[in-house]
């Protein structure tokens, strides 16, 4: 990633009547019910699956993973042996391309994105609308050697352990909709979950607009000119995707996240809320000096048109909402040799594990699935 100057998305369409739209749609469609308390208590990590030494999650992306290399496609392999062994009622598909890279020559390297899914079992395609949540799975080639643990091995392992914490949930909210007659046909029953682990983000040699993005840019092409059933009400996978919400140099203590955009403000106000719930709460491990998201009441004024390149580049330029979860400053790591899994913060790990679950779960409305919490002995009722 690196820090740039965003051209305008097609059409011109930004500032002010870009952002109102944004909040209409958000107060119209998206007015879903804040989690209970007894909800958020209820969210938990299983520390094992983050081992950096065995942990099933994490310690296998720990290791060198530059695309078309042997650790990329060993790190590909745990990814579908997790879905398709814990979370069989997610579907699992690849989306491929190959590319020149300056460092490369003439040698065509494959540049492979997983696309996994859970939707509401009666949606027909282009009918669901995703909640896509986002990480890179590939490593820099330089340093060689080089792991990437905030870069992005901790975030691909935070949106799996999110996937099977979810799952259940997900089964129990869709099986109720089904018994009481919702099926389907409007935007809050249609919601389903989408994780993309994107392929090709790190530059070969150094950062342009060619060499970099390679997988995020072949997805969002493809899927611009993919076309659903006529009759669906999503003309392109693209339209399907909700709100795009990218985690990126994630797992270093003490991590400062902006908000970036002023049209997905209201997103992260949501996560930030919820963070300082959870923290209330007791749910959160670490006592950072200021929260993660520190900036819920930034004023439409601030915001301006610098962002940082990443993943989701190709999808804003296309008119995606984006809800871009990476710090600023980078960690003092960043793209160095000990990017690796000794220096991660494992609580911080575990937080934005929980912080980013609690997100998720709102969003798809899941309040209703938990009983109501009790009142305490010899309070009101």
């Amino acid at each position: 990633m690196a820090l740039i100057g965003l051209p305008p998305v097609r059409g011109q369409v930004r500032g002010l009547w870009l952002a109102i739209l944004h909040i209409l749609f958000a107060a119209s469609v998206y007015a879903y019910t804040p989690l209970t308390d007894a909800v958020l208590r209820n969210i938990s990590v299983n520390e094992a699956d983050f081992d950096i030494h065995n942990g099933p999650l994490l310690s296998p992306i720990l290791i060198p993973r530059v695309p078309g290399t042997p650790g990329q496609v060993k790190t590909q392999q745990h990814f579908v042996d997790f879905w398709t062994k814990n979370l069989p009622k997610w579907s699992v598909a690849w989306q491929n391309s190959t590319r020149k890279t300056p460092a490369t020559g003439d040698t065509q390297v494959p540049f492979q994105n997983l696309i996994v899914r859970r939707e509401p079992p009666w949606t027909k395609p282009g009918q669901a609308n995703y909640l896509t949540l986002v990480a890179h799975y590939d490593s820099k080639r330089e340093p060689e050697g080089f792991i990437g643990a905030t870069d992005s091995a901790a975030p691909c392992a935070m949106l799996m352990h999110l996937a099977k914490a979810l799952d259940g949930y997900m089964t129990q909210m869709y099986d109720e909709m089904v018994a009481i007659g919702e099926n389907g046909g409007t935007v809050e029953q249609d919601m389903g979950l989408q994780i993309l682990l994107l392929d090709g983000e790190e530059a070969f040699k150094s950062w342009t607009d060619t060499d970099s993005l390679y997988g995020a840019r072949s997805l969002a092409l493809e899927w611009e000119s993919t076309f659903n059933p006529a009759i669906s009400h999503y003309k392109t996978p693209l339209e399907q995707i909700s709100i795009f919400v990218l985690l990126d140099l994630l797992g270093s203590a003490e991590p400062s996240v902006p908000s970036y955009f002023q049209q997905t403000h209201w997103a992260y106000k949501s996560m930030a809320t919820l963070e300082k719930r959870l923290r209330d709460l007791g749910v959160l491990e670490t006592k950072p000096k200021a929260q993660f998201l520190p900036q819920a009441d930034k004023p439409a004024s601030s915001f301006g048109m610098a962002g940082i390149g990443d993943d989701h580049l190709p999808f804003m330029m296309k008119g995606v909402d984006i809800l871009h979860i990476i710090p600023s400053p980078f960690p003092r790591v960043w793209h160095r040799p000990d990017d690796d899994g000794e220096h991660l913060d494992m609580p911080t790990v575990r937080d934005w594990t929980k912080i980013v679950t609690a997100f998720a779960m709102e969003w798809l409305d899941m309040s209703e699935i938990f009983p109501e919490e009790k009142p305490k002995e010899g309070t009101a009722q």
